[in-house]
């Protein structure tokens, strides 16, 4: 059988008209029955339905059909997103990549593993990259995914569902995406010891090592690809910040854990910090979990505060308090001289020598009007430390971002109950709607997932032909996405936009990227400087309102044009 015929079947199976089957040489290989993408879409639900119990057996099959079937899984995906991304993302991802060495499949495993060893090969094996000249990456190094700990080259899971969602939400080709697993050893054990595991058994090597070997891949990268915006996932929160420093003004690079989290809890926010009816500066914002993710965060909304709030960087960043597993984050701490960096970025040295450890105390003492959680421990937002924050807080502000669900600081349920339903609530991950419990009105839970941002910050910035992606790109990029609740998710007192109108709000974001990137001459794309009349490296003079409104338009119209969609009619098979 000839790989064209091999080919066809595996793209489109019983999609194939009959005129098709005869021109293609077909008959007889597929079978009898023709169906529409549609009709497919409905066949790959009802699968997917019959293994509602087994959720790694819902990832495995829509992970073949990924493999096999590019046009339908993202059709599926797209069709019913709310309920496929909690299978390819998460939380149903952080089980496929613990899972990762026992259900590899070379065939549904795109992309590229660099380990230390090829260090010195790096550019004959990027060349050895058989698919189309990438536009987007996302790069992992699988030491600490979501809150599941060091997953070495396992972690090349949470790269390829990440690229689902670029693909999904923000339009990319998914044949110009590439996943990539730096296979740098791990230090957890039981992986060292699986006979299945797949990466380099051996632990991580010292921080120059990696460094060197990160700095080696990126500048490989930008070489045979000069186009390609990476982004880096789940390192180790030391390495996330270094490695944002090291790179950010020299590559086209960004980091999700650190600026898209960041960037989407600060939109949120700004949504909650209106329905709250506290004015900005006497928010006190009390954080529980002072990783990469958590500082983050915090930098993006002390961004927002010196930004909108006119305050003074000195003033804005009093207003925040970070707690870690030992306690509340300050100067004069035994431990203080051992802080990562990125930690003392917040602490506090205002406290006389107070230390808090507990959580109660610290919400008792330090009254904040918003608790957010990224420690990845479970449960710690408990029914003492929720109602301490609603005697408060008419309106407390509790976002328990930590995935996946286990590690949920709390419930959207323990959330409502315990506030009497006054909360204002976004979590990491997906919780059902509650009951009022005095109204008895449907409350819809706010979900601060990443996917709001980094398909529209990326997609915008790729088609922009930015040159990096600036501080003013990521933050415009929140900004955007807060103005975008219609009337009725207005009235229903939501802090994001439903999740399936994604595709109309990545756009919309992807067209404020470039807006952003055009004010801080970053844009290379012809179309767009022409559009807005200037050249490469002219930062964008922002004219009347009316024209700005007019051009702004045409620009959304233009990003839309470009946003991949997935039909059979798009390609020949």
């Amino acid at each position: 059988m000839s790989s064209l015929k091999l080919l066809g079947m595996q793209r489109r199976g019983t999609g194939f008209t009959a005129s098709m089957r005869s021109s293609l040489k077909l008959q007889g290989l597929v079978p009898p029955a023709f169906e529409t993408l549609d009709h497919q879409v409905t066949r790959c639900m009802a699968r997917l339905e019959a293994l509602k119990n087994n959720p790694l057996e819902q990832f495995t099959y829509l992970d073949r059909i990924r493999s096999e079937n590019a046009s339908l899984f993202y059709r599926v995906t797209m069709a019913n997103l709310k309920k496929v991304v909690s299978i390819i993302y998460t939380p149903t991802v952080g089980l496929a990549c613990q899972e990762f060495s026992h259900i590899y499949t070379p065939a549904a495993t795109p992309g590229l593993f660099l380990s230390l060893s090829d260090a010195p090969h790096l550019d004959d094996i990027l060349a050895n990259y058989p698919g189309e000249t990438p536009d987007i990456s996302v790069l992992t190094d699988g030491s600490r995914i979501l809150g599941l700990g060091d997953l070495g080259v396992n972690g090349m899971g949470i790269a390829v569902g990440k690229l689902s969602l670029y693909v999904a939400a923000g339009g990319f080709d998914p044949s110009r995406t590439l996943p990539i697993a730096l296979d740098l050893g791990t230090n957890t054990a039981r992986h060292l010891t699986d006979p299945l595991y797949l990466g380099t058994r051996s632990r991580r090597p010292a921080d120059d090592v990696f460094y060197k070997f990160v700095e080696a891949v990126m500048a490989a990268l930008h070489r045979r690809w000069p186009g390609l915006l990476v982004q880096f996932e789940d390192f180790s929160s030391e390495h996330a910040f270094g490695t944002l420093e090291r790179l950010k003004e020299r590559y086209f690079m960004f980091n999700d854990d650190i600026q898209g989290t960041g960037a989407v809890i600060l939109s949120g926010f700004i949504n909650a910090m209106r329905l709250s009816g506290t004015a900005l500066r006497d928010h006190r914002i009390l954080f529980v979990g002072a990783g990469s993710a958590g500082v983050g965060v915090a930098s993006q909304l002390m961004d927002h505060f010196v930004r909108e709030g006119g305050l003074a960087e000195k003033e804005a960043k009093s207003l925040f308090y970070l707690m870690d597993s030992k306690g509340l984050v300050t100067a004069d701490r035994a431990d203080a001289k051992r802080y990562p960096q990125h930690k003392t970025l917040f602490m506090r040295d205002d406290m006389g020598g107070k230390q808090i450890s507990s959580l109660l105390d610290a919400v008792e003492t330090l009254r904040p009007t918003a608790l957010i959680g990224l420690s990845s421990v479970g449960g710690t937002f408990t029914p003492d430390i929720l109602q301490a924050m609603s005697k408060l807080n008419s309106r407390p502000i509790v976002f328990p971002l930590s995935n996946p669900l286990e590690n949920a600081e709390c419930t959207f349920q323990e959330a409502v109950k315990h506030s009497n339903g006054s909360v204002l609530f976004a979590s990491g991950t997906a919780f059902p709607p509650q009951s009022h419990p005095v109204t008895g009105t449907i409350l819809e839970p706010g979900q601060g997932n990443n996917m709001y941002i980094f398909p529209g910050l990326g997609f915008g910035a790729v088609l922009a032909k930015a040159t990096r992606i600036s501080d003013n790109m990521v933050y415009d990029s929140a900004v955007s996405l807060s103005k975008q609740l219609n009337q009725e998710e207005q009235r229903q007192g939501l802090l994001y936009p439903k999740i399936e109108r994604i595709r109309e709000t990545s756009a919309v974001v992807s067209r404020d990227v470039i807006l952003s990137a055009l004010k801080d001459g970053l844009v290379n794309e012809q179309f767009v400087l022409k559009l807005f009349g200037v050249v490469a490296g002219q930062k964008l003079d922002c004219k009347s309102s009316a024209i700005m409104d007019s051009k702004s338009s045409e620009l959304l119209r233009w990003v839309q044009s470009k946003m991949y969609y997935p039909s059979y009619e798009q390609s020949m098979l």
